[in-house]
């Protein structure tokens, strides 16, 4: 039975990673595409426009994302109404927010880009709004655990943003806002199927109250419940917000836009492991938050445990490939962009503890206990400013890396203490702290020596000691990939 559930389990992963490897591999388009229309400077105004963005979305969201995605199996919820109590609230506030900014945009412009017109204001406006809907919309499809259409989703998205970046770059030239007007096209037009969609399947769905067990749950009117859930949330993903934008802002504020480009650029070949992230925060969030309303304690409890063994194996496995193969990454960036190859080390660790707390953190989220990670954030927000204003100024962009990496291990070992104190799992923390030690070592060396065969000889060498750390672990996924592969025979 616990073969068969995990089977499904990597299954079920798979149909949303298919989509997110094209994406990937699309990516790989995209990045020296721009890459070599923008110079280093566009390219960090791009990276500047993301950031800028973000925090409106943060504000407007009011958390009601995370409400949608802890009400959604509950007995007795009418989806469709629970759908628009969490649309709604947003989608005003982020017309009032939008307001403000078009008010004070020239002064935010200016800082921001260096420049301010209309042809700045209409992308920055059209994608946060943009940005709400698309959030529910695809949640929606996450909820539904439809991998396969939010794979293919998402490979359009890129597929459009690569199209839209070739036409808007013969009329602009190297220019930011072709990248500006690339994103928000395609996220509209993805956008807009999402909607047609949702709405063509729930056309007969009524909007009422939630009732379970014969009492009333409604969330009606201002949604109070939905609203004390969600805007909790606010704090912590602004905290997260600035946690992976204060080291842009630093080597902006302490350099200037071409070296931000190039940390920007850095950031973009993180999408390796970031889309392995986005898959498994897509494949994960539903899939935790079932297990722990219909599964029973040890059950739950097991089950989690057992996943992050694996996932902390293949997370550091993915760090060690990426630093080793780094030259052969930055190579598809261009000439301009290849001091990116001593920041990738320690940037390395930043998504790969960011997918390891979407595991370990699913306890405070469980008990609704979101002040545990605010004071994650709040330790961990002090560190990358002490460490960014040290070593930016120095340093520059590998600084900035290191800063944010040792940003992480605080925020992923504070949030982690707090979650398992709200929702007690043995995980086997001491094994991934060896794991993650080989690695930061590694990650000095590289950072030190730059690149070549000696440096990723030692890097095979060190995961290699990593493999027999958790040799029973490889077992297991080397079974799981072997099984997986007979299957695939069989079918064909």
């Amino acid at each position: 039975m616990e073969k068969a559930r995990s089977e499904s389990l990597l299954t079920s992963f798979i149909k949303y990673f298919y989509g997110n490897f094209v994406v990937l591999v699309l990516g790989l388009v995209q990045l020296p595409l721009t890459t070599r229309v923008l110079s280093t400077d566009e390219y960090g105004k791009t990276t500047m426009f993301i950031t800028a963005v973000t925090v409106i979305y943060i504000f407007a969201i009011l958390g009601l994302d995370q409400a949608y995605i802890r009400y959604f199996y509950k007995d007795g919820i009418n989806r469709k109404t629970l759908f628009f109590q969490c649309l709604i609230p947003p989608f005003i506030l982020i017309i009032i927010l939008t307001g403000i900014y078009i008010i004070f945009s020239r002064p935010f412009n200016l800082f921001l880009f260096g420049e301010s017109d209309l042809s700045i204001m209409i992308p920055v406006v059209g994608y946060t709004v943009i940005s709400v809907f698309e959030r529910f919309l695809f949640l929606n499809i996450r909820m539904e655990q439809n991998g396969v259409l939010y794979s293919n989703l998402n490979i359009l998205t890129k597929a459009l943003n690569i199209s839209f970046i070739i036409l808007l770059a013969y009329k602009l030239g190297s220019n930011f806002r072709v990248v500006m007007y690339a994103m928000t096209l395609s996220l509209g037009v993805v956008t807009l199927i999402c909607a047609v969609r949702f709405l063509f399947i729930n056309r007969k769905v009524k909007i009422t109250p939630h009732e379970a067990d014969g009492k009333s749950i409604t969330i009606t009117g201002s949604g109070k419940e939905l609203l004390r859930y969600g805007i909790p949330f606010i704090p912590m993903l602004l905290m997260e917000w600035l946690l992976s934008s204060m080291d842009k802002w630093s080597i902006k504020i302490f350099n200037d836009f071409s070296e931000t480009g190039i940390y920007g650029s850095a950031m973009q070949i993180m999408s390796i492991i970031l889309t392995v992230k986005i898959t498994f925060v897509a494949f994960w969030s539903p899939i935790a938050m079932e297990k722990y309303e219909n599964a029973s304690k040890e059950e739950c409890q097991s089950f989690f445990a057992d996943m992050f063994d694996k996932v902390q194996f293949l997370c550091i496995f993915a760090a060690f490939m990426l630093t080793v193969f780094r030259d052969v990454v930055v190579l598809i960036l261009g000439r301009d962009y290849r001091d990116a190859v001593r920041i990738i080390p320690f940037l390395t660790l930043m998504p790969v503890l960011s997918i390891l707390f979407e595991m370990t953190g699913q306890g405070v989220k469980f008990k609704g206990k979101i002040r545990y990670f605010n004071y994650a954030s709040l330790a961990a927000i002090t560190i990358n400013l002490i460490g960014n204003t040290l070593l930016v100024p120095r340093y520059k962009g590998v600084g900035a890396a290191l800063a944010t990496a040792v940003t992480y291990v605080v925020y992923f070992a504070i949030g982690t203490y707090f979650s398992v104190k709200c929702y007690p799992v043995r995980y086997r923390l001491p094994r991934f702290a060896v794991s993650l030690a080989l690695y930061a070592g590694y990650a000095v060396y590289a950072t030190v020596s730059g690149s070549g065969i000696v440096c990723a000889l030692i890097g095979t060498a060190v995961f290699a000691v990593c493999c027999l750390v958790n040799l029973d672990t490889l077992k297991d996924l080397l079974g799981y990939a072997l099984k997986f592969a007979a299957g695939f025979g069989k079918k064909k």
